[in-house]
């Protein structure tokens, strides 16, 4: 019997291998931002809700240590849960449990919150800041200005 079946589960190992690796290369793909120390995270839930920090350590499966620096970000250093974590694309190279002067210089070497500010993902986060900060008079202003604009594209539009 292994005979007549010997060459055909060797093809059928081959084709699961190679869909094996497949697989591994397609998630590889798929994850681009991992918890590890030096990544750079927005808060998303807690007193600190909308703020940026580093991770700085691992704690176990579910739960960091972050710091701001306190300086720089207001957050200090404290263990959350991951899940209260959303990553970003920034990372720098930093072992783990930095102390917050090391931290401070590494953010300022690599300029990373100057690169955070200038993503459209921090544009829309000041952007919503700024509209809840608006006071009555701010936001007449902002709709009499629009309707102004509005007067001007359909007057434009109407002439070609």
């Amino acid at each position: 019997a292994q005979a007549i079946f010997g060459p055909v589960s060797s093809s059928i190992a081959r084709l699961a291998a190679s869909a094996n690796t497949a697989t591994t290369r397609a998630m590889s793909k798929m994850f681009t931002r991992f918890v590890q120390p030096g990544r750079l995270g927005l808060i998303t839930y807690g007193p600190c809700e909308g703020k940026m920090c580093t991770i700085v350590d691992i704690v176990d499966q579910k739960h960091v240590v972050v710091d701001g620096p306190e300086s720089v970000t207001g957050v200090r250093r404290h263990m959350m849960p991951v899940k209260r974590l959303s990553l970003t694309d920034f990372r720098f190279a930093a072992r783990r449990g930095i102390r917050e002067k090391t931290l401070k210089k590494a953010l300022e070497k690599h300029e990373i919150m100057k690169k955070w500010s200038e993503t459209s993902w921090a544009k829309k986060l000041q952007a919503k800041k700024d509209r809840a900060a608006m006071t009555d008079f701010d936001r007449f202003k902002l709709m009499v200005a629009k309707k102004k604009r509005a007067t001007l594209v359909k007057k434009s539009l109407k002439k070609k």
